[in-house]
Parts: structure tokens; C-alpha cells; sequence
């Protein structure tokens, strides 16, 4: 098996997003480090790395707070510079991403990561994973708002809104960022739907548009 390539990125780390491979993400970007990595990015390879917090980030936040290794980076799709300096972007995530090492030299966090690409698995197998997750959504007890898909969409992408446009947990959708798989995607996505029905009315309410 050949070694994942390493890449050098800036890292984002947020305290509830995470960003899965393939869906858009839109960010408004107003403190000064984050306003210089996307200065800086706009001139190099535009990619940016976004990474979870861990809990207990919050004395830290000015500094290097801990982050959940696995992270993804997306491309740079759109950016307005506003008159005082903040920006808004548009991410495309293009792949997850495990952080070897950090580096320092700017005031925004920089680290060499290997890129982790998703197997797909057995075609029949995540056929049958998709009328589950779905028929799963379907009872959970507070229910989607809305359930928009176009048609059959491909399984990366169904799954991948799914984990990242359901109102979850940030570390429910961490874990499900970690699966290195479709199929255990899936499968955690289902445990996941399963524990907020046996939650029952109390449970979080979830909505994909």
C-alpha cells in the first residue's frame, strides 16, 4: 500500500463544525490571524484545513487548544473582502485529513497532514445501508423538518450531507468523520439516529435542506 500524501496546511479549528469531503461550507472570517491565513491562502494553494475542538478549549482559544486529529480541508470556491478587513468565504471540502505535526512561523496554526481518502466498499452493502439510514430518519421521533435529496444521489455525497446537514452533536459528527469507510459512515450514522429516537421527545431535532 503506498503512503498517503502530506500536505501543508492551515488548520481552522472550530468549536461545533466539522466539514465532511464534497459539501460546502460558508465562513465569516473577522479575527486578525484567520483574516491573514485567508489573505495568505488566496496566494498559495487556497486550501484550508478545518478541525474540531476538543472540550475544554476555551482558556486556550488565544493559543494552540487541542483539536480531534482526523480534520478535512477544502478548497477556496468563493471570497468577498469586506471594507474593515473580514472576509467571507465558501469552502469545498475535497478530503479528510489526519494532523501529523504542527508548526509555527504564523500567527494561524499550520501543520503538515497525510490526507485520508474514503473506501467505498461493497456496492450491494451500502445499497442496503441507504434505505436504512433513511427509513431511520424517517422514524425518528421529532422527525426531519425537511428531507430534500435530488434523486439518487451517489453514496459519498448522500452521506456525507447527511452526517454534515443533520442537526448532530459536533463530536456525533466527528465520529462520523473519523469512519474511514462509506459503509461504517453508514453504520454510525444509523447508531447515532437510532440513540436520538430512543431519546424520544427530549432528543435533538434534525433537518437537512
Amino acid at each position: 500500500m503506498s503512503e498517503s500524501p502530506s500536505l501543508l496546511l492551515p488548520l481552522f479549528p472550530l468549536p461545533d463544525t466539522v466539514l465532511f469531503p464534497g459539501m460546502p461550507l460558508p465562513l465569516h472570517i473577522f479575527e486578525p490571524r484567520y483574516r491573514k491565513m485567508v489573505e495568505d491562502t488566496l496566494t498559495t494553494r487556497r486550501s484550508i484545513g478545518m478541525t474540531l475542538l476538543k472540550p475544554g478549549w476555551e482558556e486556550g482559544y488565544e493559543g494552540r487548544p487541542p483539536v480531534y486529529p482526523v480534520g478535512c480541508f477544502g478548497a477556496i470556491a468563493q471570497h468577498e473582502r469586506l471594507e474593515d478587513g473580514r472576509y467571507n468565504i465558501v469552502l469545498r471540502a475535497q478530503s479528510r485529513f489526519r494532523v501529523l505535526e504542527e508548526h509555527e512561523g504564523e500567527p494561524y496554526r499550520l501543520a503538515t497532514v497525510e490526507t485520508l481518502p474514503d473506501e467505498t466498499g461493497d456496492a450491494a452493502a451500502l445499497d442496503g445501508l441507504r434505505r436504512r439510514v433513511l427509513a431511520t430518519i424517517a422514524r425518528a421521533a421529532d422527525g426531519p423538518k425537511s428531507l430534500v435529496l435530488q434523486g439518487e444521489l451517489p453514496h459519498e455525497l448522500l452521506v456525507n450531507a447527511l452526517s454534515q446537514s443533520l442537526g448532530l452533536r459536533p463530536v456525533e459528527k466527528q465520529s462520523l468523520l473519523d469512519c474511514d469507510t462509506l459503509e461504517a459512515r453508514y453504520a454510525r450514522l444509523i447508531e447515532i439516529l437510532e440513540f436520538h429516537i430512543l431519546e424520544g421527545p427530549a432528543g435533538r431535532q434534525h433537518s437537512i435542506h
